[in-house]
C-alpha cells in the first residue's frame, strides 16, 4: 500500500506559476513511476506529467513546454511546476504512482495509487 498526498493547489491569475508537491509513503519510492493528472468540471480525467525511476519524464500534449516534473527520493517527493498557466488549466489535480514495469505509463488504470487531489484555479 501506497500513500499519497498532495499539495500546493491554489488560485492564480493567467501567465502565473505555482507549484505542486506529492509525497508518496513507502522505501521503494525512487523506483516507483509517479504520475499526475488533472480532472475539470464535466471532463475526463486527463494525464499532465509522469516520471520514472531514470528520471525519465514524459508530458501531454497540452502543457509540454510549460510544466516540468521532478523528483527528490531523498524526500519521497515529486513536483510539478506549472509555468505560464492557462483558464483552461483549472482543475483538480492528481499525484498517483505505480509500478517500475510500466513504460511511460498515460492512462489512469495504469497507476495503482491515487492522492485526493488538490484544486488549482487559474484566474482570467
Amino acid at each position: 500500500q501506497v500513500h499519497v498526498v498532495e499539495s500546493g493547489g491554489g488560485l492564480v491569475q493567467a501567465g502565473g506559476s505555482l507549484r505542486l508537491s506529492c509525497a508518496a509513503s513507502g522505501r521503494l519510492f525512487s523506483s516507483y513511476t509517479m504520475g499526475w493528472f488533472r480532472q475539470a468540471p464535466g471532463k475526463e480525467r486527463e494525464f499532465v506529467a509522469g516520471i520514472m525511476w531514470s528520471d525519465s519524464t514524459f508530458y501531454g500534449d497540452s502543457v509540454k513546454g510549460r510544466f516540468t516534473i521532478s523528483r527528490d527520493n531523498t524526500k519521497n517527493t515529486v513536483y510539478l511546476q506549472m509555468n505560464s498557466l492557462r483558464p483552461e488549466d483549472t482543475a483538480v489535480y492528481y499525484c498517483a504512482s505505480t509500478s517500475p514495469e510500466r513504460v511511460g505509463p498515460r492512462t489512469a488504470n495504469e497507476y495503482n495509487y491515487w492522492g485526493q487531489g488538490t484544486q488549482v484555479t487559474v484566474s482570467s
